[in-house]
């Protein structure tokens, strides 16, 4: 049963850290985590139509978001942040006021401080990747050659082991099936084992495929 569970919040505490930190009073905590989501919804949709990349995948591996009394501190991870600085050079700058606007209505008193951060290997990154597949069945390349590919893509980031399953009306057939594939060791009962896992949906003219991938990085 290994498989049923959430890998993240399986390893949370050892391997995984948290990517939101901050305190709340019990009744002020639905209005902190709805302010989390809205500050990750504006990134994503700022990046979505501001960064122009073929493949179609906009590089944000996570968000970790900081918060003080007097400040909103926000780390983006990325995989390809040149693209978005050249694209737009005062890019940060206007990503800022926008997420300012979208955050007036919850308090005026706080700071805003957007920081963003290279990621070194972004295939290494089951997020991004999982964006690759989601242009290459978009795209309708066969399931099987954007899996192959993606596989290739995190051998050349030195990981140890992939796992990627899709899920739904794979090549339009009337069925849906799970179709996986696996390269090298994925042990998900191992705790001490550092694994990055990430569910995705990708809208597609048959339907909703569902696409999950789990890397198998490192043990420590």
């Amino acid at each position: 049963m290994g498989q049923k569970i959430n890998p993240l919040g399986f390893r949370l505490g050892t391997t995984q850290g948290h990517h939101s930190l901050w305190f709340a009073q019990p009744k002020k905590y639905s209005e902190g985590l709805q302010e989390d989501q809205k500050i990750r919804n504006c990134i994503k949709n700022y990046v979505q139509k501001n960064m122009r990349i073929p493949s179609g995948v906009e590089g944000i591996a996570r968000i970790e978001i900081q918060k003080r009394i007097d400040l909103i501190q926000v780390i983006i991870f990325m995989g390809f942040p040149k693209l978005l600085i050249e694209s737009r050079p005062r890019g940060i700058e206007e990503l800022q006021t926008n997420l300012q606007k979208e955050l007036n209505c919850v308090n005026i008193n706080r700071k805003l401080n957007i920081a963003i951060t290279r990621i070194a290997k972004p295939y290494g990154n089951p997020n991004i990747l999982a964006e690759f597949i989601a242009g290459q069945l978009k795209n309708r390349v066969s399931f099987r050659k954007a899996m192959k590919k993606a596989i290739e893509l995190t051998e050349q980031a030195d990981t140890k082991g992939i796992q990627v399953q899709i899920a739904g009306r794979i090549d339009g057939k009337e069925i849906a099936r799970v179709e996986w594939i696996r390269e090298g060791r994925v042990p998900l009962q191992t705790i001490r084992a550092q694994i990055d896992y990430c569910s995705y949906t990708v809208q597609t003219i048959y339907g909703v495929l569902g696409i999950k991938i789990w890397i198998f990085i490192d043990e420590e």
